[in-house]
């Protein structure tokens, strides 16, 4: 779904040039025998332009996308007094309205879900109704948890517009989509179960108007409401690490909260082949703004810049030394100001 250019006053007046020459060619012995009568919807058409600047055609339709510019057509519209789409009252323009046409813009706050489905135009000689539905936005996806789950796992997606919703693992450049059992829904949260065969999978959701791809791929977590695979490890003063903070996070329920004193970190095990990567992934807030030095298997530093909103970083390995494998991973604490207190959260690795 595009959204079209706001358009000028002038280009608008164009339209309606067009319409009354339209409407004048195709519907004078039709209005003449309506001229008193009450009010007939024949059609919704889109207006306006492309984003390739060329002009919509005039083709009705029965879906409408808010914050885009449609043409209701008809009969007896001149005395419009107000337009509903979904019972939500909508602004018109009271120029922008002929005896056989009306330019709308379809606003953005319109209802889609459990609606009437309908467009009501009222005049003051009555009302028309004509059956239409109103998309919802594109869906957006905010993460899914657990991120290392296998089959027959009960997973919950979270995000937005998730209205009749389709799911499926996404499809790549060698592997088609696949259907995922919906358990339930809502339109911001679906708990589906996890088919065979679905590591390194990205989740996709899809509703009438587009589709959602995570950012994350199934099973590729290091931490994610826990830590995964670790062998060793912990923090150097032998304190401040809450791997079960509820209070906040990223995704999922959980994060990883660890409350550094000045210059205080920790290096932690694994040992995780990086074939499949091409980058981590972590997201990070802290109390106060500042950062942390992270490192691979003892490697250079790199910088992760903290500040008091969650922020998603994905580091490219070439930054991190290009190692093979992740055997250490360090972090520490490096405001030079005494300390802060971090939270981590969505730690893994990025599919090449």
């Amino acid at each position: 779904m595009k959204n079209i250019k706001i358009v000028s006053l002038t280009a608008c007046l164009a339209w309606m040039l067009s319409l009354m020459l339209f409407s004048s060619c195709s519907n004078d012995d039709a209005n003449a025998e309506n001229s008193g009568g009450g009010p007939v919807i024949e059609s919704v058409m889109p207006s306006g332009y492309n984003v390739d600047g060329s002009m919509k055609p005039l083709t009705p339709v029965t879906l409408v996308d808010p914050k885009n510019y449609y043409v209701i057509h008809g009969k007896g519209l001149l005395t419009t007094q107000k337009v509903y789409f979904n019972d939500f009252d909508t602004y018109f323009r009271p120029t922008f309205v002929t005896d056989t046409d009306i330019i709308i813009l379809v606003d953005e706050n319109t209802p889609f879900a459990d609606a009437s489905n309908q467009l009501k135009v009222v005049t003051a000689n009555g009302t028309a109704i004509f059956d239409l539905t109103v998309a919802p936005p594109v869906p957006t996806f905010s993460g899914f948890n657990l991120i290392n789950a296998v089959e027959g796992d009960e997973v919950t997606i979270k995000g937005k517009y998730f209205l009749d919703p389709v799911v499926t693992l996404a499809k790549t450049a060698t592997e088609p989509e696949v259907p995922i059992t919906i358990v339930s829904s809502s339109l911001e949260q679906i708990v589906v179960k996890i088919p065979a065969n679905a590591n390194h999978r990205n989740l996709a959701v899809t509703n009438i108007s587009g589709t959602a791809v995570s950012k994350e791929a199934i099973g590729t977590a290091l931490y994610d409401d826990k830590l995964y695979g670790m062998q060793w490890g912990g923090p150097w003063s032998g304190k401040g690490v809450n791997f079960d903070f509820d209070g906040d996070s990223y995704q999922g329920e959980k994060s990883w909260q660890w409350v550094f004193g000045g210059w205080d970190g920790g290096n932690w095990g694994f040992d995780v082949d990086m074939t499949p990567y091409k980058a981590m992934r972590i997201a990070v807030k802290g109390t106060k703004n500042g950062q942390v030095n992270f490192s691979v298997n003892g490697g250079s530093n790199y910088v992760i810049p903290v500040t008091t909103t969650w922020v998603y970083i994905e580091i490219p390995l070439s930054a991190l030394g290009n190692p093979a494998s992740v055997t250490m991973l360090t972090f520490q604490e490096s405001n030079n100001d005494g300390g802060n207190t971090v939270l981590f959260d969505d730690i893994g690795f990025v599919l090449k």
